[in-house]
């Protein structure tokens, strides 16, 4: 555990805490992935403020279309993963994290190229809150998987065998909700959390027409928990 680092006293919101605080990471010249969600906000958010005023110099690596428009509002310059071989440093939320670093993320949708980037990635920082650290994952959220529109029933019954309950993720307007990579989720939920985050990886890997799921396993290097008193208690691996 290193000791927990503090943030301007003004700061008290916890996502904004944990967002800044890994945005100090970020050296010039770095690629950096960019994550998804409202965590993540904050720290494209500082990262716009350290290039202004300190002239940071990076390039981000969007890991969803609504990061990548954020981060182009604010004059963060991006490239592609095209553009690159490896990427420095990653920045991302999660929905879970357990005490080995395993992670459930898609909760936003994006966690397919969040994985992609993750895997590219020397470290990744994840930016969270406390209550985002379980013993257990599964237990608190729904397992996002990835899946190929014609496969959805077939990968729904894989993870009906797995003992989680499967549910096809709607959009706010009552449609089936689809994926910037034009595919669909289904949210899975296990009653007891899943046992074997290894096991359930394995398993879906061999169903074809799963995409990916949301387990991030051996990925995270760092959690960044944000906390109201304005302190950032950061867990290394």
């Amino acid at each position: 555990m290193t000791p927990q680092t503090p943030t301007p006293n003004h700061v008290q919101n916890p996502k904004e805490v944990a967002g800044r605080a890994a945005a100090q990471l970020v050296e010039s010249g770095m690629i950096v992935g960019l994550g998804t969600g409202s965590t993540v906000y904050f720290t494209l958010v500082a990262l716009a403020e350290r290039m202004a005023s300190e002239g940071l110099s990076f390039r981000g690596v969007p890991t969803s279309i609504d990061t990548e428009t954020k981060a182009r509002d604010m004059g963060i310059p991006l490239v592609t993963l095209d553009q690159v071989d490896r990427i420095d440093l990653t920045i991302d939320g999660a929905d879970e994290a357990d005490g080995e670093f395993r992670l459930t993320k898609g909760g936003g949708g994006a966690l397919l190229r969040e994985k992609v980037v993750a895997y590219l990635s020397n470290r990744m920082a994840v930016v969270m809150t406390p209550d985002k650290l379980v013993a257990r994952l599964g237990k608190t959220f729904a397992l996002p998987v990835e899946v190929v529109p014609f496969a959805a029933s077939l990968v729904e019954r894989a993870l009906v065998e797995l003992g989680a309950e499967a549910k096809l993720r709607s959009a706010a307007d009552g449609s089936t909700y689809v994926t910037d990579n034009a595919n669909h989720i289904l949210d899975a939920t296990f009653p007891d959390g899943i046992e074997s985050p290894a096991h359930v990886e394995a398993a879906l890997a061999k169903v074809p027409g799963m995409v990916e799921s949301g387990l991030f396993i051996g990925l995270a290097t760092e959690l960044y928990m944000g906390k109201p008193d304005g302190t950032c208690e950061i867990l290394t691996r």
